[in-house]
């Protein structure tokens, strides 16, 4: 017997028919409207309740939709009961996202909770669009049951499939197919958080400031650590007691482990704090997070920066770091050789020079410092390509790095003839770190020595200091060898609130400029004129109109030998760093080979980056020893650190590797 074909197909019916009234408007009913965004959910339960309300019965609404609600609080679900022919919201559970499809489980709990408090006479729930793939079939069951509805109404365009029709067939309830009306359409992207937003401040009109312990909280949902203080900015956030939500507010910065925050209730005796992804972006509106530390990380060479790859030099790693993107050139055997892109100025640093062929001319054109960990050969060798692709008219180069590295490169020079370079000879900038103390030289090809033109202090570990970032460095020990860790760290970001000019009025002008001058030298104190006559101080008008978001750290350390003093060293470089770089030449079974070579084991680099509270570690400069295994050494690492980046797949490299030679550098 065929099934299928003995099954009654749904009947489909139109928005306004009185068999579907009829239907809907049975006593006792539970009734879930389910369709995508833009089918008119919420203004059919609004029509509903209406037509309840002339025939003098009651109706209450959950809305289910957390990113787009008719009511209630965007982040959260909520109940309603319908008066004076509008929804008066009568309670909410805090969810902390707009993102019903990625956080569906607590999105069904919470509705099941707010379910089990209404009365068993009409109740509508609005479901969220959510009606495609795992996640549309989950929630449909899910809400289903959380909400024990025996009528599902199924909305759907005009001649268009029914999305999850055999699910619905198999619901232990009735359905109807019912035709959104014609006017019914999606509303657009900003449309929504304009919304969204305005319901949200609504809710923050008037807020309470307070502080909270995160100590004396319990810190539930998916909550960035205390040390990524860009992730909290403008996070929303509730305040639950015994899971009951008593308030919802909106971080305004975060110092160690105290958090600051704007409440709409002035509240005491919560027990928890609930933080997902939901953010007041630099727009101002409420949308979801970027996530902090899962920015973009790729294990593949762009075709635009990097050549095709060589498998005998192992995944190449390339991905973003807040305002910069970065490229493990030469790959995870290769030599060490990281460059680092500044997006908006047309500019690369460089972190050691390693073979570096693999990068275009005109990245070598616009390349502005390099950061040289030690002169050994797999890490000052690319100096050669550098210096062809700067024969030119092109500024000065800066290179920072250890003791005698002016001599080294001078030794480059000295070794090629100059005779026809002329005004084209490329000229360099050599800093050395002696110290406490930078000793700065001028070198020029065709010149026969170097010219010791500068030495001034490194005060507080800053190597270099400029508008939109600085190098702080450790000196560490290879085996005898003094090897220079380096740490970019991104100064913080400054986000004008548009909405907030908007709605008091100001004209953007200098007194913007000079507010962002008194927050970046953190001086709250100067009282500003502003356009419309009146006067602020810097700290109320940086509360109420900027987004101040923290910089990210970028470390990057490699050959280092595991001793007491270096790991104290490299742990306070690299603390809460966003982003970190570190050698991890070998597998813990061969610690002797390590020792005897001044290099890091799995064990050592994974406890490091552990007890430095990393976002995440990127580990490099593998023995080739491994190129046969490196799946050894990324587990090793994860048994250590559980914020290892990982490759998603290390087959191709394994099997393109095979008849790779294998010859071990360190």
């Amino acid at each position: 017997m065929n099934t299928s074909s003995s099954r009654r197909a749904p009947p489909v019916l139109r928005l306004h028919a009185a068999d579907i009234i009829d239907a809907v408007l049975q006593n006792g009913r539970r009734v879930l409207l389910f369709g995508a965004m833009g089918t008119g959910k919420s203004t059919l339960a609004a029509q509903l309740a209406h037509t309840l309300s002339v025939s003098g019965r009651q109706s209450c609404c959950i809305n289910a939709d957390p990113g787009s609600p008719a009511f209630g609080v965007p982040g959260s679900v909520a109940t309603a009961v319908w008066q004076h022919d509008d929804w008066q919201v009568i309670d909410y559970a805090a969810l902390c996202t707009l993102d019903a499809g990625r956080f569906r489980l607590p999105l069904v709990s919470a509705v099941r909770m707010l379910a089990q408090q209404l009365p068993h006479d009409m109740v509508l729930v609005d479901a969220p669009g959510v009606v495609r793939g795992v996640a549309g079939r989950e929630l449909l069951h899910g809400l289903v049951e959380a909400t024990a509805a025996d009528l599902v109404l199924a909305l759907t365009a005009q001649h268009r499939p029914v999305p999850l029709l055999e699910e619905m067939r198999a619901l232990p309830a009735e359905f109807f197919v019912v035709h959104a009306a014609s006017e019914a359409k999606r509303p657009g992207k900003k449309t929504r958080a304009r919304q969204r937003t305005a319901q949200w401040d609504e809710l923050l009109t008037p807020a309470t400031v307070q502080t909270l312990d995160l100590t004396r909280l319990n810190v539930t949902g998916t909550p960035p650590l205390p040390a990524e203080t860009s992730a909290w900015q403008g996070k929303q956030i509730a305040l639950l007691k015994s899971n009951r939500t008593l308030a919802m507010g909106e971080v305004q910065h975060i110092d160690a482990d105290m958090l600051t925050v704007r409440l709409s209730a002035n509240v005491t005796g919560a027990d928890t704090l609930l933080i997902r992804d939901a953010v007041r972006s630099a727009e101002g509106h409420i949308e979801t997070a970027v996530p902090y530390a899962p920015e973009r990380l790729e294990y593949l060479p762009p075709s635009d920066v990097l050549a095709s790859v060589d498998f005998n030099t192992g995944p190449r790693i390339v991905g973003r770091v807040g305002a910069v993107d970065i490229a493990l050139v030469n790959g995870v055997f290769g030599d060490p050789l990281l460059h680092v892109r500044m997006r908006h100025q047309r500019r690369s640093l460089l972190f050691d020079l390693g073979a570096g062929d693999r990068l275009p001319a005109r990245i070598a054109h616009q390349i502005t410092d390099v950061f040289i960990s030690h002169a050994h050969m797999d890490h000052i060798s690319g100096f050669l390509w550098l210096l062809r692709s700067r024969i030119g008219d092109y500024p000065s180069c800066r290179l920072y790095g250890p003791p005698d590295l002016a001599r080294h490169i001078s030794g480059f020079l000295q070794g090629i003839l100059w005779d026809r370079v002329e005004s084209n000879a490329p000229a360099f900038e050599v800093m050395e770190l002696h110290g406490d103390r930078l000793k700065c030289f001028h070198l020029q090809a065709g010149s026969e020595q170097a010219l010791l033109f500068d030495e001034k202090p490194v005060i507080d570990d800053t190597l270099v200091t400029e508008a939109g970032f600085c190098i702080r460095v450790v000196t560490l020990d290879h085996h005898g060898t003094p090897v220079i860790a380096y740490a970019f760290e991104a100064k913080q970001q400054l986000n004008i609130r548009k909405d907030r000019l908007k709605a008091r009025e100001l004209d953007p002008g200098p007194w913007l400029n000079e507010l962002k001058k008194n927050i970046l030298n953190k001086n709250g104190s100067p009282v500003i004129q502003l356009p419309d006559g009146s006067e602020a101080d810097t700290a109320s008008l940086a509360d109420e109109l900027v987004l101040i978001t923290p910089g990210k750290k970028l470390v990057y350390a490699t050959d280092l030998a595991d001793t007491a003093d270096n790991r104290e060293k490299l742990v306070n470089l690299a603390r809460h760093a966003h982003t970190f770089f570190c050698e991890c030449s070998y597998s813990e079974a061969d610690v002797a080979y390590a020792t005897q070579n001044g290099h890091l084991t799995t064990r050592a680099c994974g406890e490091m980056a552990t007890e430095a509270g990393v976002s995440r570690l990127v580990p490099f400069h593998f023995s080739r020893r491994y190129q046969h295994n490196i799946e050894q050494l990324y587990d090793e690492l994860g048994m250590y650190c559980s914020r290892v980046c990982l490759p998603r797949s290390m087959t191709m490299f394994k099997a393109a590797s095979e008849t790779a030679p294998v010859e071990d550098l360190n």
